[in-house]
């Protein structure tokens, strides 16, 4: 048999702590500290404890090169069994699901550590929401009180010579507008019209214009910036109350302007919505939620093993986002973005590869209640003091 090991592997030295009774008997802490190494690639959902022998062993594996195992010693075969069960090595005849995730990890041009934030990073089934009851962390005021206060509103340096303090602008049209940007927390239960809904994404995902190298060799432009002009990211909707349009599932298609429906995820749309926001049930009734999804090959394929690439992956959604909010504002409709997502059930209602098309955020827009149930964030009262009627 030959085998190899997975592509990508790094180790943390974990300390934990345990109570130990000898410990306060002997008049210590009541604590013991107990150090773990752990094996982690981005190709597995979950870690592996190994020991120093494991350890070793894994590091004298290549991860190109396929090795006979007649070569190594007889002590670690049980060693390499293991390893072989938890899917960090592979045999050459066997083809299991975890060589699978690892051949599509090895074809991707990830950067390395890039990879691993991004599938270890992933939330499955959280209740952010309960969390922060759980733990009555719900207001600022119990924040300050459980962790003291934050940095400052503004960082400050030394001057050596005064201020230079610059001068204010009139206020125009656009800073009306950038004004009146603010979170939605508290969406109408009206629908959205299907003219106002295909306004909004032919606004911040159509594209506008193509630049077309060759046949297979094509840019789009679109309203945001994207890094290197490859616009990488996808616009996955839950549309829950849409005039004209089946709630469900759908892929949206930026030269076509076209929805292309998908298949219904195992949960009523409600309930998967409010679970893909992580409970945050102030978001999950807006008529209309795009989860900002990239596609990191058409990105890697120009920034290959790139240290970069990811960030500007995600400041990619970041622009997006923001564009929904100022287009979202312009047309009376509020709008939100949350990066607190449950990104595997998302990847499972939608069907998506972690490593070929991973969700980052969600935005939603929809009508704004006619009251503030849940509070928003509206210091200068532009919204709720000034809000034009739809």
């Amino acid at each position: 048999m030959r085998v190899r090991r997975c592509t990508v592997l790094f180790f943390e030295l974990r300390e934990e702590a345990c109570f130990s009774l000898a410990s306060l008997l002997a008049g210590g802490a009541g604590l013991s500290r107990v150090s773990r190494w752990l094996a982690i690639a981005p190709h597995l959902d979950h870690e592996v404890e190994v020991d120093a022998a494991q350890r070793e062993l894994l590091g004298d594996l290549s991860p190109v090169e396929w090795l006979d195992t007649d070569v190594l010693s007889d002590h670690a075969s049980g060693d390499l069994d293991l390893l072989l069960r938890e899917g960090l090595v592979f045999a050459d005849e066997q083809h299991t699901v975890d060589r699978e995730r690892d051949d599509v990890l090895r074809a991707s041009y990830w950067w390395p550590l890039a990879a691993l934030i991004h599938r270890q990073s992933r939330w499955h089934g959280i209740d952010g929401v309960q969390a922060m009851h759980d733990n009555d962390l719900v207001t600022a005021e119990r924040l300050r009180q459980r962790f003291g206060a934050p940095p400052a509103e503004v960082g400050e340096h030394v001057c050596t010579v005064r201020r230079l303090f610059l001068p204010r602008a009139a206020p125009n049209d656009l800073d009306d507008l950038l004004g009146r940007r603010a979170t939605c927390r508290n969406f109408d239960d009206r629908s959205l019209s299907r003219e106002l809904f295909a306004q909004m994404l032919q606004r911040v995902f159509s594209a506008q214009a193509q630049v077309r190298v060759s046949d297979d060799t094509v840019f789009l432009k679109k309203t945001s910036p994207s890094g290197g002009g490859l616009h990488s990211t996808e616009a996955y909707l839950v549309v829950q109350n849409v005039e004209g349009i089946a709630p469900g599932l759908y892929h949206y298609h930026p030269v076509d302007h076209a929805l292309e429906p998908l298949p219904p995820p195992e949960l009523p749309l409600a309930e998967f919505a409010r679970l893909a926001l992580a409970g945050q049930h102030w978001f999950a009734n807006a008529p209309a939620l795009v989860v900002l999804t990239p596609r990191f090959a058409r990105s890697f394929w120009k920034y290959r093993h790139h240290a970069k690439a990811y960030r500007a992956l995600v400041l990619d959604s970041g622009h997006l986002s923001q564009t929904l909010y100022l287009s979202a504002t312009e047309l009376g409709l509020g709008a939100f973005v949350t990066s607190a997502i449950n990104e595997v059930d998302i990847e499972r209602g939608f069907g998506l590869d972690p490593l070929v098309e991973g969700p980052l955020a969600i935005c939603g827009f929809g009508w704004r209640a006619p009251s503030m149930e849940t509070t928003e964030f509206d210091p200068a009262g532009m919204v709720w003091e000034s809000r034009p009627e739809p």
